[in-house]
């Protein structure tokens, strides 16, 4: 199967941010991708404002354009977005949480992944403005089942294995991963060894960095790039810079039940 990385860098309006999405995916659909990931937060970046402004029901707005989108180019669109989900209080403040969701949408699919890891490290709270979801999800498409992880939940290895175990093949994670010392290192190691746990492939795409004057204005995890696609033995076979950038990966799943059968970690 042919899938596309779509390493972009959106801003703070979805619909614009939709527009970038839909010519990166016209493109990667000429080049005969038949699955095209995007990063998290592809609706609204990280840093550019609240997130329940614009979050959006799964028949919302900027879903339902990457619907039609998605039908017309006959792929499937796997982008991050936010939905929203509940109230809490915090001190004095009453805050509007979001879902960090995935949205998984074409060829008969429309549905989300809702993260189950929030970002709660490195002085960043994910969890005050997002709640953590508590459901896997498996998808399938021309016969292969995909698993999906978003960006923090790569460093917990039970998940991508309890992904394999319900079936997946192939784990999609889209991310936006923090710039800063030592994160690109941690970020390189981590898809290769959640292959090796979990022995699948893994494509994991992320925002684009952002350019330098932008990195001190916006705060929390905005993008480092570094996309990859990584092979169920921990090799990587396509990987990107910091600059926007689209990977295309022919993978092959046939050889994956000898591989599980050689190695049988599951």
């Amino acid at each position: 199967m042919r899938i596309a990385l779509l390493q972009i860098s959106t801003n703070s309006d979805k619909m614009d941010n939709f527009a970038l999405l839909r010519d990166a995916a016209e493109k990667a659909a000429e080049q005969g991708a038949r699955v095209l990931v995007f990063p998290e937060a592809t609706s609204q970046s990280f840093g550019t404002g609240r997130l329940d402004t614009q979050a959006e029901e799964l028949d919302g707005e900027f879903s339902t354009a990457v619907r039609k989108l998605a039908d017309e180019l006959d792929v499937v669109i796997v982008a991050g977005m936010f939905t929203p989900a509940d109230t809490v209080q915090r001190g004095e403040k009453t805050i509007s949480r979001v879902n960090n969701t995935v949205l998984i949408s074409g060829a008969g699919l429309h549905q989300g992944y809702n993260k189950i890891h929030t970002y709660d490290a490195f002085g960043y709270r994910e969890s005050d403005t997002v709640k953590p979801g508590d459901e896997l999800v498996v998808f399938e498409v021309d016969d292969i089942k995909f698993g999906v992880a978003t960006c923090y939940d790569i460093r917990f290895p039970e998940q991508f294995k309890d992904l394999a175990r319900n079936g997946a093949q192939i784990i999609v994670v889209p991310t936006s991963w923090q710039d800063g010392p030592g994160k690109l290192e941690q970020w390189e190691v981590l898809p290769r060894a959640r292959a090796l746990d979990s022995t699948c492939w893994i494509v994991a795409c992320g925002q684009a960095r952002l350019p330098e004057e932008l990195r001190d204005e916006r705060k929390g995890p905005t993008g480092i790039g570094h996309s990859m696609v990584t092979n169920p033995h921990g090799e990587v076979i396509a990987s990107a810079g910091y600059e926007p950038e689209m990977l295309i990966a022919d993978i092959d799943v046939s050889g994956l039940a000898k591989i599980r059968e050689a190695l049988p970690v599951l």
